[in-house]
């Protein structure tokens, strides 16, 4: 199986080819996607869930962290985006960054409790505080609204200077969100390629021996998880906005499988844009198999276990491969990745 480091280090300008052809999906959604059959609101879903999973991999592919109670911190931007508009003020970006200074102080918590861990301990310990998020969502009536959640959330207005923008129109809420994404996806791309990106890719290759060449492996592990939960932070706030709600559901285990399962099966341990592939495949099986039968997820699961049991590297990796073994011209030349 390949693995990140298999591919070589690009650097230079992130306006590759993948980078220009994502920014170009993003930008023409609107125009197409009612066309072939799909509706607006999907767009939306599936901006905010790339924005949580390319985040998510900078713990899991890139520095090899088993996290799977990540759903958590997206569930906790969620809830401060939510208790800002209704407590604070209603507003666009103070709430966005509620979302965003929450998930870090969490993550910025459990990750110093975690990261002098590793392995299955790491893995479990993660599903605890996971779990202990979504059962304080549950209990806590007053803060949360327990099991209803926290509802009537108001999408605020975005101000630009003079202008002003209604974003409870659904096509001009999937252009704010679109934006965000394409900003937060060249975020990650500069940190996945700069020192910072090759030390985590160091740690998962092998934790012990960059301790012994002088890394101090307990503070990179807990950055990586502390900005990873930033970043599902923001999508947690995105998320809110677009349901107009803050709900436990969103915190549990459930939902921190889904995320592990899109990343597997795009790819996200091989390929900086696996996670984009992996979720765009989850929302069409949900959409177009969920149109043929009740038993969809059952289908998706099998898909699963089918790609991890024959191709472990995923979609993004079985593309490596078919560019691998092109003839000529088009063998030699790379993929663009991260």
């Amino acid at each position: 199986m390949i693995s990140l480091s298999d591919i070589p280090a690009r650097g230079g300008t992130p306006f590759s080819v993948p980078m220009l052809v994502f920014i170009l999906a993003l930008a023409t959604v609107p125009f197409w996607i009612t066309r072939v059959g799909l509706y607006e609101y999907l767009g939306i879903e599936i901006a905010i869930w790339i924005l949580f999973a390319m985040g998510f991999n900078l713990l899991f592919g890139y520095t090899g962290l088993h996290s799977f109670g990540h759903g958590a911190y997206l569930g906790i931007g969620a809830y401060a985006f939510g208790l800002f508009q209704q407590q604070v003020a209603i507003s666009l970006w103070g709430g966005l960054l509620a979302g965003i200074a929450a998930a870090l102080l969490a993550g910025a918590a459990v990750g110093a409790l975690l990261s002098h861990r590793r392995g299955i301990y790491y893995a479990l310990l993660t599903i605890a505080f996971g779990q202990v998020f979504w059962f304080s969502a549950m209990k806590l009536h007053g803060i949360t609204g327990g099991e209803d959640g926290l509802l009537g959330i108001p999408r605020p207005d975005l101000v630009i200077g003079p202008w002003r923008v209604d974003l409870n129109d659904n096509t001009a809420f999937y252009w704010f969100v679109a934006v965000i994404a394409a900003v937060a996806v060249l975020a990650l791309w500069r940190i996945v390629n700069a020192p910072f990106g090759r030390v985590l890719q160091a740690i998962r290759q092998n934790e012990t021996r960059a301790r012994f060449v002088g890394y101090d492996v307990w503070r990179w592990k807990w950055l990586a998880f502390t900005l990873s939960a930033g970043f599902a932070g923001l999508a947690g706030g995105l998320f809110a906005m677009a349901q107009q709600s803050a709900y436990p559901d969103v915190m549990s285990l459930h939902q921190s499988g889904l995320i592990v399962m899109m990343v597997l099966v795009g790819g996200g341990l091989v390929n900086f844009w696996g996670p984009v592939l992996g979720v765009i495949l989850y929302f069409i099986a949900r959409d177009i198999l969920g149109g043929l039968t009740e038993a969809w997820l059952l289908w998706y699961g099998l898909l699963f276990v089918l790609m991890v049991m024959v191709r472990p590297e995923g979609l993004a990796g079985l593309f490596h491969g078919a560019m691998q073994r092109l003839p000529g011209r088009i063998r030699t030349a790379k993929p663009e990745q991260a």
